[in-house]
């Protein structure tokens, strides 16, 4: 079975320790140890995301969720940055809105997105970003790559036309089901989801088909064999109940 590095985990930050800040000009309050993102939402402030999904760890990978922070120049990713006392964020701020269209753009032009003729249309988290933040067109060229749809498998099926490396089928296998058998290949736009050493899913030694990569993948790049994207209910609340058992159990699992 594949090694993988430990997960990381901020030991300098006190769970017990209250911190007040601004967002959108609200004052609110939060441990030092949550992340903006998750402030946010428990303060019914909305910020997009793709890659997030509660339950597992955060990656980072998308940059739907970034933010801006008075007194710095960077546009910061919410869900991986920890807030500060006094600090003010902005969540809709013109510069940010942009940035975002632009993210989803690229997202678009990287693999082969075609709404119209996509069987996940009208179930995609993608394309619902797309609705929601009014990126009707894509000003960047469409690359057209060549990728392959693996349906070795007597369950699933994975196409990596759709897939927009999300990594939350990585994480899944890796955190819940323990079984690691996603993980990541390539670099930059060349990046591609794998099984093992990248062989064929149905000749997978570690794969339990439990399926719940299916169940997390947000645009039907993973999908079940004789089911549209349609017909598949997403059952994602069993994550942070398994997360919150595995912590009960294993201590310090995460470290």
């Amino acid at each position: 079975m594949k090694q993988h590095p430990p997960k990381k985990v901020r030991s300098d930050l006190n769970p017990s320790r209250l911190l007040t800040f601004k967002i959108d000009d609200r004052d609110v309050t939060a441990h030092e140890d949550e992340t903006i993102l998750s402030v946010a939402r428990q303060n019914n402030i909305i910020i997009p995301t793709l890659c997030h999904l509660d339950g597992l760890s955060e990656r980072g990978a998308c940059r739907l969720c970034i933010v801006e922070v008075r007194g710095s120049t960077k546009l910061l990713p919410a869900c991986v940055t920890f807030p500060r006392q006094d600090m003010e964020i902005i969540t809709n701020s013109k510069r940010v809105i942009n940035y975002r269209k632009k993210i989803l753009e690229l997202l678009f032009t990287e693999r082969n997105h075609v709404c119209s003729v996509c069987v996940a249309n009208g179930h995609c988290e993608l394309q619902n970003l797309a609705v929601e933040l009014g990126v009707d067109h894509v000003r960047y060229p469409y690359l057209y790559p060549r990728h392959d749809v693996d349906a070795s498998h007597s369950r699933f099926c994975i196409d990596h036309n759709r897939c927009v490396l999300c990594l939350r089928c990585v994480r899944v296998c890796d955190e819940i089901e323990g079984a690691h058998t996603w993980d990541i290949m390539g670099r930059g736009m060349t990046s591609k989801v794998i099984t093992d050493l990248n062989q064929p899913w149905g000749t997978s030694e570690t794969c339990t088909g439990c399926g719940k990569c299916v169940q997390v993948c947000p645009t039907g790049a993973l999908t079940e064999k004789g089911k549209s994207v349609a017909e598949m209910s997403k059952r994602r609340q069993f994550l942070p109940y398994l997360q919150m058992m595995r912590g009960r159990q294993g201590g310090s699992w995460q470290k």
